[in-house]
């Protein structure tokens, strides 16, 4: 097979970085009307989003070793297929056990392609990592975001059945896959198939544990941001709008912090300041959802996907090769996300017992300043060498 452009190369990576959170985010501004249609309660329709999540983490280990026995570029190219089968599955979604098992099925094709394109981004895109990182949060970013935004008139049109609407997805999802055909697939080094994660290594349980809140929070405002607006007084239009302005501004940020990561080496910094921004954003949907919440929804796009666009990021400056960035990546995913997938239903199961989305909120916020701690302790002392050495 002839080697692909550095261009094409990067084309293929932005696609399947798309098909990483449609699947999830395109349930968040209909999760309402399907938990009213199939009589299903808060916590329960929250498994829609948990379980993605929850196979993201459980089933990240597996993805260098899998990459070790087929290729890394094969086992994505397979990822592809299964999460736009997944998809596809969804127009019969109106059964609620299919509608979760997609879920399930979806998660799955997340965890193992996760971690193996950022070896991927290692292994093609050498001394433009900062750059290409920027592209591949985008990327991520621009397919949750269009998820979002973009479910609902998608289901106006398919005679406003949502599960079509839902099941509309896979087709970025497949047409990633007819791309990923034409990938060349590299075998691994002998001596780098052995070896597991790096759980003796602190650095990298400091970036897992940040990592799970970044990731906690976004999914727990994934599933409830829009019910937190409407039950504060905000109408249900003006409430999507919020969500869908939260989803596109973490466009922005997504490309640009990796970028001034790289560009003026303040990574650490710059996570810092997201979390502080994440904290205080949380705080008004908390209490004030009605005090200008376009200015918070705003900050809080470029608060939280900046913080997991960064977070992407450090696993790539602790080691050298495509297959140790994706053990780095495993771990981080494996206990991040294990971790992170209890946040959407500990908020529904809150609101079930309060009565109201306030209670759980209040919980975020705290965890979104304890976030900003993490961030702090994240500086390293030897952060030029380690910058060096990757």
């Amino acid at each position: 097979m002839k080697p692909m452009s550095r261009a094409m190369l990067l084309l293929a990576l932005m696609l399947a970085a798309i098909n990483l959170r449609p699947g999830i985010t395109s349930l968040a501004p209909l999760i309402e009307r399907i938990a009213e249609e199939l009589s299903l309660s808060r916590g329960l329709i929250s498994l829609s989003t948990a379980l993605p999540v929850l196979c993201m983490g459980l089933l990240a280990p597996l993805a260098p070793r899998l990459a070790a026995r087929f290729g890394l570029e094969r086992t994505i190219l397979a990822c592809l297929g299964l999460i736009g089968g997944a998809l596809l599955v969804r127009v019969g979604g109106h059964h609620s056990a299919i509608l979760i098992g997609s879920s399930a099925l979806v998660g799955i094709g997340i965890a193992v392609a996760g971690p193996l394109l950022s070896g991927f981004i290692k292994r093609h895109f050498v001394g433009h990592v900062g750059h290409v990182v920027g592209w591949y949060s985008f990327s991520m970013t621009l397919g949750g975001a269009a998820g979002a935004v973009l479910t609902v008139p998608a289901t106006r049109l398919l005679s406003d059945d949502w599960a079509w609407g839902l099941a509309i997805w896979a087709l970025p999802a497949l047409l990633a896959f007819v791309l990923w055909l034409g990938v060349p697939n590299q075998r691994e080094n002998a001596h780098e198939v052995a070896g597991g994660l790096p759980w003796r290594e602190p650095r990298a349980w400091l970036i897992t544990a940040f990592f799970a809140i970044q990731a906690g929070l976004f999914y727990a405002l994934t599933t409830w941001l829009v019910a937190r607006y409407h039950e504060g007084g905000l109408s249900l239009l003006h409430s999507n709008g919020l969500f869908s302005t939260f989803m596109l501004v973490g466009l922005v940020s997504a490309y640009i912090l990796p970028w001034l990561a790289q560009r003026f080496d303040n990574r650490y910094q710059l996570l810092v300041i997201c979390g502080l921004t994440s904290t205080l954003c949380l705080g008004m949907i908390t209490f004030a959802p009605t005090v200008v919440p376009e200015l918070w929804a705003v900050l809080m796009g470029f608060g939280l996907s900046g913080s997991f666009a960064l977070s992407l990021v450090l696993p790539l400056y602790e080691v050298h090769t495509p297959l140790a960035v994706s053990r780095w990546t495993a771990m981080m995913l494996f206990a991040g996300y294990s971790m992170a997938s209890s946040a959407p239903v500990l908020s529904g199961l809150g609101r079930d017992l309060a009565g109201n989305y306030q209670a759980p909120f209040m919980v975020l916020s705290v965890l979104a300043l304890v976030m900003s701690w993490l961030a702090w302790r994240l500086r390293p002392r030897g952060e030029s060498a380690a910058i060096g050495r990757a």
